[in-house]
């Protein structure tokens, strides 16, 4: 029996997920996992490397220790193949120095590829301009989860499917309150996941600054704390993420709308909300400020979902009207306007008055201004990063995953590129 002790685990689905990963890497029978202990009991066969075991959960973000003796020592047979599956050892570079892997960002894709790169042998500098875990921790997913289980708890206080028995109460909603308690979720997981785990590892060096490229084996960093450094690399990750798109509406740009980062942060729910936009973020967005108290008008250029099955925009759209949520579709405004503390917008169908006005109408990689002209990297007519299926891009030291490219925008696709991409940066090229 191996005992694992874990941190970063932060729910019983973490510990699911846990074991699922565990219980794929080689030698291992079986796993028993405890989210409430922050352990793991092991049942491997003789020669199990521990490195692997360690390495499996690394990649996902959690801190993993032996608690027991090594399984056995490293040499030949069943753990010699694994360090060779795994690819460990230093990783030199011509001039036998340990091969310097430079990251640019430091969200799911980036942490993936700089604790694999690491295990692989080599030495990261992961350079950051904001704040350190990307957007999924820090604007998006954690803390909009976090509000939309908030107002789903709303929501069930106000009407259920047990009301007969159960009597509806009105809940009284303390914004402030529960942002609170959003924002320390948020900032407790970030430092698990993410600053954590830099800060405990002595390969990776965290620069905090603007990177640019110089040439194709350079960076310019200029750094926040003032001047700038010059960061030569044998092989470079671009992990950037995207931003908030904005369409070009006449009078939205001078104007103070939100978008989803600003609305996750406000302290305060608006009588009114308008919200432009049709996709995911636009939607559960809608539904947790409405099931919080605001009355909610969506604009939809075409439907809700377009372009997935049809019939999901129709189910949603049924869904939200059932609540009250105002669905315009096949609806764009063709000017907008604030005055006076309102947001007025104009429509074929007359004006739509509003407190707020949230606009969610898609993301845009976070690539111009890297300078990527200087390394002739390529990008697509969106601004994404053209990658081969190994994630290399059109510089064939150069790198990117996640947001940046046209891949599928989820933290897991991003964390599973990650991972591809440092395990080619470091020589073992995998399709």
């Amino acid at each position: 029996m191996t005992t694992l002790k874990i941190t970063g685990m932060t729910c019983d689905s973490c510990a699911t997920h846990v074991k699922e990963v565990l219980e794929t890497v080689p030698g291992v029978q079986s796993a028993d996992v405890s989210y409430a202990k922050g352990s793991a009991k092991l049942n491997v066969e003789v020669g199990t490397s521990p490195d692997a075991l360690t390495a499996a959960l690394a990649v996902l973000g959690y801190r993993a220790t032996l608690t027991d003796a090594p399984v056995v020592p490293v040499g030949d047979g069943l753990s010699g193949k694994m360090r060779e599956w795994l690819g460990s050892g230093d990783k030199t570079n011509g001039d036998g120095e340990k091969l310097h892997i430079a990251i640019i960002g430091s969200g799911g894709a980036a942490m993936a590829a700089a604790l694999k790169a690491v295990e692989q042998g080599a030495r990261v500098t992961l350079i950051e301009r904001d704040t350190i875990g990307g957007t999924c921790v820090n604007i998006g997913c954690v803390p909009s989860k976090i509000m939309i289980r908030a107002a789903h708890i709303a929501h069930l206080r106000r009407e259920s499917p047990f009301d007969a028995g159960i009597q509806a109460v009105v809940p009284v909603i303390q914004r402030d309150k529960l942002l609170a308690q959003q924002q320390a979720r948020v900032d407790a997981l970030r430092h698990a996941k993410y600053e954590g785990i830099l800060d405990g590892n002595s390969a990776i060096t965290v620069l905090c600054g603007e990177a640019l490229f110089k040439n194709a084996h350079a960076l310019t960093v200029r750094l926040a704390e003032g001047g700038e450094r010059e960061v030569a690399f044998d092989r470079c990750l671009i992990a950037t993420g995207a931003s908030p798109a904005v369409p070009p509406i006449p009078g939205l740009k001078d104007i103070p709308y939100w978008t989803s980062t600003e609305a996750l942060v406000s302290d305060t729910i608006p009588a009114r909300l308008a919200v432009i936009g049709s996709s995911v973020v636009a939607l559960e967005l809608a539904q947790a400020f409405a099931r919080l108290g605001s009355k909610v008008t969506i604009l939809a250029r075409r439907t809700l979902f377009f372009r997935e099955d049809p019939v999901i925009g129709e189910t949603v759209t049924a869904a939200f009207r059932a609540e009250g949520i105002e669905v315009m579709e096949h609806m764009q405004a063709s000017q907008v306007d604030h005055a006076d503390g309102e947001f007025v917008l104009t429509t074929a169908y007359g004006k739509l008055r509003a407190d707020k006005l949230l606009v969610a109408t898609g993301r845009s990689p976070n690539t111009r201004s890297l300078a990527l002209d200087a390394a002739g990297v390529a990008l697509n007519p969106q601004g994404a990063i053209v990658i081969d299926a190994g994630m290399r891009s059109s510089t064939p030291d150069i790198y990117a995953a996640g947001d940046c490219t046209d891949q599928p925008q989820f933290v897991y696709v991003a964390a599973a590129a990650g991972t591809r991409a440092a395990i080619n940066m470091t020589g073992v090229t995998r399709p």
